[in-house]
């Protein structure tokens, strides 16, 4: 005899058990969002940032002025079909920053295979701001990544002090505002 009020027999309610388990495990993956934004404090730096997924770290010497090599520190991550990324290094000395601010901006456009003298291009620009920055300069441009396919860059390149910061975002189309807006507005320097 079948026990309606307990689910069935004991083997049916086992089937149950385990079916809603997988159920609720398909629900919890699909659920997972794409953009899981956390907010990003590099060591060494005032700066505050939102980032849309767990970054990853690095490092590694530059000379953005031609001058003296510096300590670049970036945090990268991807998701949604795009690349973030916030860098930014200590030059140490305040006469080496718009050298160094024209320089990564150049290099910006080199990553991208987009030509250096397009940083002065007014087409290339546009207006950023990042609270407690002394200067923000935007850059979007359309490119090609390292395997020859298209792709959007927008950028914002910012100081405080002696240090000199970049924030990306890189992708084969750059049309969500939204994750765009909160990627840049999620940029401070209290």
């Amino acid at each position: 005899m079948l026990d309606f009020a307990s689910g069935g027999p004991p083997h049916r309610r086992r089937f149950h058990l385990v079916e809603s388990s997988i159920f609720a495990l398909l629900m919890l993956v699909g659920c997972s969002p794409t953009f899981n934004w956390r907010e990003l404090r590099p060591e060494g730096t005032p700066l505050q940032a939102l980032m849309p997924c767990k970054p990853e770290t690095a490092t590694r010497p530059v000379a953005l002025d031609g001058g003296a090599l510096n300590e670049l520190r970036m945090y990268s991550c991807d998701t949604g079909g795009l690349t973030f990324a916030v860098s930014w290094l200590e030059l140490g000395d305040s006469a080496r920053v718009p050298a160094a601010l024209n320089g990564w901006r150049r290099a910006s456009l080199g990553a991208v295979r987009v030509d250096a003298a397009r940083a002065e291009d007014p087409a290339a620009q546009w207006s950023g701001s990042v609270p407690g920055a002394a200067q923000a300069l935007g850059l979007t441009v359309q490119g090609t990544d390292y395997q020859g396919k298209a792709v959007q860059m927008r950028a914002l390149h910012f100081v405080r002090g002696t240090q000199v910061y970049q924030a990306a975002i890189y992708g084969p189309s750059l049309n969500d505002s939204g994750v765009i807006a909160t990627f840049f507005d999620g940029l401070k320097l209290p």
